[in-house]
């Protein structure tokens, strides 16, 4: 295929989306596979000129030969898109038909009392029903959980930070669990949720947990990124960023994934606020980063553990994310992961990958684990939960509860695999 060629075919689809013809009625998701350099410009070039949502991989740089690429196409240019590619020869199929039912069924029924139903934790919830939320755990668990302000977004909303504390033993260690970095990514605050309340559902019940929460505090903030989350609800379900304003450009939001003082903004990251991998005007220049960083800086000494949660594709990872050099303890953190992808497909039959980030996936420097593990905290971990593409980013609401066990269970192991290698005399406990 030639240069003129690919060049024919993106003025062809200028003329399908001017004429408005090959048009669907339902936002779709695509799964595309090109298989030669040309068809990767192509595919490259849909998903930066025109109206789609890159989900798989998160920029366009690292789409390639032989690897899948998932799109979220608006109804209203799906078929010009599907016709490109179809004229293109560029292998792809529709992984989802109607990704505008599921965004629908994800909204419906949302309850402000966690008290309601049964099934509080297996639905997602708007920003305002998780501080509702916050409040009403911390009023009916006076004793054991508090309620702390580690700061405020760029639209000024609070961020708060649950701490669980089941006792008060001197000195005593601490891990520190986000959520919700990335604003499309419900299944991460609804682990954060889920979390929260199997800990204080099943402390002295479950052995695993009672000896994790008697040996270290645990602090959960349950939406790092209030602002995207709440676009999310009400104007966009696709957007990732956060909402603060770049006085150099009309695009809007940063990536606080990349925002860290961790190799920022070097490859794997942008400066181009357009992208959805911009590193921000310079390190902690978000005001939600900061407030981590801020916090951690302050109780380095007393946190050993450091989890964000993410989604989709199914992976645990460790530093390092923006260099392919090994960290000190690799091979300890290589040895929990693979325990806990080990346990998770012998107890829920699904399998995840694991290893750094930089070697497993991409290169993504100014990440959260990254600063944390260069900070002190030598047992770091991103956690990528369900699913591997089917639904992405759209995961069902029938399927919280798979991703929320599968990523408990990671976390369990991990935790305990810590208390281990940092406490003396270690305990033995079979995790199942």
């Amino acid at each position: 295929m030639t240069t003129l060629f690919v060049l024919s075919l993106l003025i062809h689809l200028d003329l399908l989306l001017q004429t408005g013809r090959c048009t669907e009625t339902q936002d779709q998701i695509l799964s595309i596979t090109p298989k030669t350099q040309e068809q990767v410009y192509i595919v490259r070039n849909i998903s930066t000129q025109f109206e789609t949502g890159l989900w798989q991989p998160v920029s366009p740089h690292y789409i390639q030969e032989d690897s899948q690429v998932h799109l979220f196409v608006p109804a209203n240019s799906s078929g010009t898109v599907k016709t490109l590619l179809q004229r293109s020869g560029v292998t792809h199929e529709i992984l989802l038909e109607n990704a505008n039912e599921l965004i629908e069924m994800q909204t419906r029924n949302d309850s402000t009392d966690p008290r309601s139903s049964a099934t509080f934790y297996e639905r997602y919830h708007t920003l305002e029903d998780i501080y509702s939320w916050i409040n009403r755990t911390a009023n009916d668990n006076p004793n054991t959980v508090k309620v702390i302000l580690i700061g405020s977004s760029y639209e000024k909303r609070p961020l708060y930070a649950l701490k669980l504390s089941m006792n008060n033993i001197p000195g005593k260690k601490a891990m520190w669990l986000d959520c919700g970095i990335h604003a499309r990514e419900w299944i991460s605050p609804a682990f954060c949720l889920w979390f929260v309340h199997y800990s204080l559902s099943f402390y002295r019940i479950n052995a695993d947990i009672t000896h994790i929460l008697d040996s270290m505090d645990v602090y959960v903030l349950p939406v790092l990124n209030p602002d995207g989350y709440r676009y999310t609800w009400t104007t966009n379900r696709m957007w990732r960023k956060n909402r603060s304003v770049s006085p150099a450009s009309s695009c809007i939001g940063v990536d606080l994934n990349r925002n860290f003082d961790a190799n920022w903004c070097t490859e794997g990251a942008s400066p181009d606020p357009c992208t959805e991998i911009y590193c921000g005007a310079f390190p902690e220049s978000e005001p939600e980063a900061q407030a981590v960083a801020d916090f951690l800086r302050s109780h380095k000494d007393s946190v050993q553990l450091y989890l964000t949660i993410h989604s989709y594709s199914q992976l645990l990872l460790f530093p390092f994310s923006y260099k392919l050099e090994e960290t000190e303890n690799h091979r300890d953190l290589l040895e929990m992961t693979q325990e806990a992808a080990q346990k998770i497909r012998r107890y829920y039959r699904n399998v995840y990958r694991y290893g750094a980030g930089a070697k497993t996936i991409y290169l993504a420097p100014g990440g959260s684990d990254d600063w944390a593990y260069n900070l002190g905290i030598k047992y770091s971990f991103t956690f990528e939960l369900q699913d591997r593409g089917r639904y992405g980013f759209l995961l069902p609401p029938s399927h919280i509860s798979g991703a929320c066990n599968e990523a408990l269970l990671a976390t369990k192991i991990i935790a305990l695999k810590v208390l281990e290698k940092t406490q003396a005399p270690a305990k033995s406990f079979q995790t199942v």
